[in-house]
């Protein structure tokens, strides 16, 4: 998660200079991009886990008659 670091640190930077316009480069831009995409993939392989509907299996144990 280097580049989307970098990318809050630019923002903030930015926002603190009050400055409208930010400017990162190709390696950057791809670097978030890709960690994006990634964490994004994560998240849908763990909501979709999470929602799998669990198999109930019904146990009924018989005794007999007991005397």
């Amino acid at each position: 998660m280097l580049y989307i670091k970098k990318f809050i640190d630019k923002v903030s930077h930015m926002e603190s200079k009050q400055n409208k316009e930010l400017v990162i480069s190709a390696v950057d831009a791809r670097g978030v991009r890709d960690e994006l995409s990634k964490l994004l993939s994560d998240l849908h392989t763990l909501t979709s886990d999470s929602t799998k509907t669990e198999e109930v299996i019904q146990v009924e144990i018989v005794g007999g008659k007991f005397k």
